[in-house]
């Protein structure tokens, strides 16, 4: 998201139940801290974010082991950490220091960050790939294709990744969306972010828009990168939704869902959204269910048994987790 407070300021008191203590039998914790986890491809191990311009880790779901993954070169932090589809890594941070107290400074960090290739081996530092992003990308999860939004948060562009001999960059660079693309009746006031692949064929991507002409609506959206077809596939004016972790089928994805009542960015809880029909919404998390607790960042398991999600708080951070979480989805 662009803002970097949420908006809805609830006050967490320490007497105030938290969700971590009453978790269905379906959903274990992983750990304590921690955001923005990504699945492996065989389902075992997650990426993740220890915090907001933090250090990389990778967590063994079976063991609990956490390994490192980029305290071996110099950094500023980072805001992504993803699996390429050979299992390199993926990174977007800054690539100038800034001072990490001044709200507006860290707001300017966060959109101002450079996409980069860690290998698998974590041997070297990771090889720039010269290009800016502003929030997330989006990976294949079959190919090395990857997707990303920049500029002021308006445009979104799909390349392939080449890596060879100690070199990274792009190739097929094009620009796929940009703000007027989108039909004037639900045309975003100014940002919009990519987020997914659409599997099993990458041949669209999944794109949150914000603040549909200004309101506090905001939709999902597919975009279909060979015609350029944009179609809303959430239609529900009421709700802020954010689209989140994809589903194997390509038929469903995960969103951060909410009733807004006019607050552009309530507190959220987990959705399943069909990608075929935008009635059939199931509620995974009831997170939200407590005083100042949201449940966010979801990711899905490449075999469509497992999710993998933060807890948050009201009044945070836009993205900040404070632990890793997974649910088993009913057999």
């Amino acid at each position: 998201m662009l803002v970097v407070l949420a908006c809805c300021l609830t006050t967490l008191d320490a007497k105030d139940p938290s969700p971590v203590d009453s978790l269905p039998g379906n959903i274990r914790q992983l750990t304590s801290w921690g955001e923005r986890p990504d699945f492996s491809h065989d389902g075992k191990r997650l990426l993740f974010l220890s915090k907001v311009f933090g250090d990389v880790y990778e967590l063994e779901i079976a063991t609990g082991r956490i390994t490192p993954c980029t305290d071996h070169f110099t950094h500023h932090g980072f805001t992504r950490a993803l699996y390429l589809s050979n299992g390199d890594i993926l990174l977007s941070g800054p690539t100038e220091t800034f001072d990490r107290t001044d709200k507006a400074l860290r707001q300017k960090a966060r959109s101002s960050c450079r996409l980069s290739v860690l290998e698998k081996d974590l041997r070297r530092p990771p090889l720039p790939l010269g290009v800016h992003c502003d929030e997330g990308p989006a990976v294949s999860r079959s190919r090395p294709r990857i997707a990303w939004t920049h500029g002021l948060q308006d445009k979104i562009s799909v390349a392939d990744i080449i890596v060879a001999d100690g070199v990274a960059k792009l190739s097929g660079e094009r620009v796929v969306l940009k703000v007027a693309d989108f039909p004037a009746t639900e045309r975003p006031a100014r940002w919009f972010e990519t987020q997914n692949f659409v599997p099993p064929h990458d041949r669209q991507l999944i794109v949150t828009a914000y603040e549909l002409q200004g309101s506090a609506n905001s939709e999902v959206f597919t975009l279909d990168l060979e015609d350029g077809k944009l179609v809303n596939r959430s239609r529900s004016p009421d709700h802020y939704e954010e689209a989140e972790g994809v589903f194997p089928d390509g038929e469903h994805t995960l969103v951060e869902r909410a009733e807004h009542r006019g607050n552009h960015w309530p507190l959220i809880d987990i959705w399943k959204l069909s990608l075929k029909n935008p009635q059939d919404v199931v509620r995974m998390t009831s997170f939200t269910d407590f005083k100042g607790y949201k449940a966010g960042e979801a990711v899905m398991s490449d075999d469509g048994k497992t999710m993998a999600f933060t807890l948050g708080k009201s009044g945070m951070e836009a993205g900040q987790g404070f632990g890793l979480f997974i649910l088993q989805l009913a057999k």
